[in-house]
């Protein structure tokens, strides 16, 4: 029989938190939850769970500094953030600190079910490359999390190297926000969902390979039809 997914509840509001857990243990996972953020960092550093349910208005310590420290030690745990700060400032801050996503309080439970859902599928293609060449000037080595440029290492989360890994296998074309919404990410394609991520993940990236991210040479847009990445 197969193990249940672990989940990590950390979320300060006990009505929230109940309800969390109820819904989750309902839909077959296995839930632990903390209360206050230094517990809930103590436990999502243990390495046990296969997702952390993370709000960001915390006491102890937020989730913002949690997410930081956890990516500090492992760049690959997927993370959902749990927020009521849904300005641009604030979502663009918690996925720059490696969030594989965020869904704004009040939330619909269906939906988070199914982004949870969507973020344990991640199911990559084993015809995936393993190393993508940007040029001659950057190597991108996808089981490692990791690329090269001269003498310098950049380091991924996990998340951001799904992204690169999905559009190098897929280098004639533009792909679509929706197609990386549906493939990367796991949703279900036509879910009715407002969200920022696929653009502020190639925001980071392309601070990270881009000598000028604002004259992208490597990660393009194509305008009216999504993103491409070049080999040069």
């Amino acid at each position: 029989m197969p193990s249940k997914p672990r989940l990590l509840i950390v979320e300060d509001e006990a009505a929230i938190r109940a309800g969390l857990e109820d819904v989750f243990v309902y839909h077959g996972y296995a839930v632990d939850s903390a209360a206050e953020g230094r517990e809930g960092l103590r436990k999502a550093l243990s390495g046990r769970f296969d997702l952390i349910l993370l709000d960001v208005m915390l006491p102890g310590l937020d989730g913002f500094t949690i997410c930081e420290r956890i990516r500090a030690v492992d760049r690959e745990q997927p993370i959902i953030l749990l927020t009521a700060k849904t300005s641009d400032e604030d979502i663009v801050q918690g996925l720059r600190l490696g969030a594989d996503d965020y869904v704004g309080k009040p939330f619909s439970v269906t939906q988070l079910v199914a982004r949870v859902e969507a973020v344990l599928r991640r199911a990559r293609l084993a015809s995936d490359p393993q190393r993508i060449h940007l040029g001659e000037a950057i190597e991108i080595d996808v089981a490692n999390l990791s690329a090269r440029r001269g003498a310098e290492t950049i380091a991924f989360t996990r998340r951001e190297m799904d992204v690169l890994q999905y559009l190098g296998a897929n280098p004639e074309r533009a792909v679509s926000r929706e197609e990386l919404l549906t493939k990367v990410w796991g949703y279900a394609r036509g879910l009715d969902l407002e969200t920022r991520t696929v653009d502020i993940h190639i925001a980071k990236l392309r601070r990270k390979l881009e000598p000028d991210p604002a004259q992208p040479r490597y990660l393009i847009t194509v305008r009216g039809a999504g993103y491409r990445l070049l080999s040069g």
